[in-house]
């Protein structure tokens, strides 16, 4: 469990390597950095430097940071943060823009742009057809084909055809992780997909007034279904497919709160969901699809979006405790799917995130 308040005098600049190189120039010169990464993989970062400064043994001043001497496009940053023991990296990737903005009255400044490996595979677009495979087994094709490795944690048919019509390769690997309610994220040079019971993170606590600069927490069920049918056609059975899936699905991740489908019975009444849009070829098929979507749906029920003291082992996909937060909105079971890590020099490091949780506590 992370609960640790950052020493008052601790160091949180960021350090900042290229091409594994470290470039405390950089850090001298950083004026504000975000690091943003959600729960459909792909980090990114963005990066504004003071622009103006003296090259070495030089007396006049100039224009730094443009010359490509350090940052150019496709050079590899990394990004390490926080204090003390919390220390850690949060971004790794190469440098994809370079802007530069100057206007009368302040310094120029340069910002640059980057993305993690998942860009190759974002940039990649393809008309491809791929038979008789898992989706485990795609993953390990898209992955080897940019020098990944994988790692799948998630069931499912063999597919006797799947099929990427003029899509990227991050699209397409999206597209069949939220068919199988799974998660695709990189982790240095391996490519995982996993559903959220295989993803293991380690817990966070933050509480209000200690760790937990500021939090909104809503409850919300305009979006919530009853259940969810899925219905197709099995052309080797010649037979119809219909599939459901309804509160029974749910009831693990409710920890024995009131999750949003007994709310929104109780409150409304039934209210139900026909996918027509996806064709499933077989009966299994079918049955992933209507559970990843009502899953979906379910974690969605409780949103908290926050702001933490700098914590760099606030990740996507970490399992997170919140207190002090009223007994409704209290306790475990959120999961993050988004974080931003900023620094700047008006508030130093925070970090901002969004999570979600499938259920309500006391009095709800």
């Amino acid at each position: 469990m992370s609960l640790q308040r950052m020493p008052l005098q601790a160091e949180t600049r960021p350090a900042i390597n290229v091409a594994s190189q470290a470039q405390p120039q950089l850090t001298r010169d950083l004026v504000r950095l975000n690091v943003r990464h959600d729960i459909d993989g792909l980090a990114r970062l963005e990066m504004t430097l003071t622009a103006i400064g003296h090259h070495e043994g030089e007396a006049q001043e100039t224009l730094l940071w443009l010359d490509g001497q350090v940052l150019d496009f496709g050079r590899e940053l990394d990004i390490t943060i926080g204090a003390g023991d919390g220390r850690a990296s949060v971004f790794t990737g190469r440098i994809s823009a370079v802007e530069l903005d100057m206007s009368q009255g302040r310094a120029p400044e340069v910002t640059v742009r980057a993305e993690d490996r998942l860009m190759d595979l974002r940039m990649t677009h393809r008309f491809k057809t791929y038979e008789q495979l898992s989706d485990a087994e795609l993953l390990q094709q898209i992955a080897s084909q940019h020098g990944l490795q994988a790692q799948a944690d998630v069931d499912g048919p063999r597919h006797a055809c799947l099929q990427q019509w003029n899509q990227s390769d991050l699209a397409f690997l999206r597209e069949r992780a939220r068919r199988l309610g799974a998660e695709l994220w990189l982790d240095g040079r391996t490519l995982h997909l996993a559903t959220r019971e295989q993803r293991q993170q380690p817990l966070v606590t933050l509480i209000q007034g200690h760790n937990l600069v500021h939090v909104q927490l809503r409850a919300d069920v305009a979006h919530q279904r009853s259940s969810v049918n899925v219905a197709g056609w099995d052309d080797a059975q010649a037979e119809g497919v219909d599939e459901a899936a309804n509160d029974s699905d749910v009831q693990a991740e409710a920890q024995g709160g009131s999750h949003g489908l007994a709310v929104l019975q109780r409150a409304f009444g039934e209210r139900a969901s026909h996918r027509t849009r996806e064709v499933p070829l077989k009966g299994d098929e079918a049955r992933a699809w209507a559970r990843a979507q009502l899953l979906t749906r379910a974690r969605r029920f409780v949103r908290a979006s926050g702001v933490a003291e700098g914590d760099a082992g606030l990740q996507v996909g970490s399992r997170l405790c919140l207190q002090r937060v009223s007994p409704m909105f209290e306790g475990e079971g959120y999961v993050v799917t988004q974080v931003e890590h900023r620094f700047d020099l008006a508030q130093g490091y925070r970090t901002h995130f969004e999570a979600e949780r499938a259920w309500v506590g006391q009095g709800a």
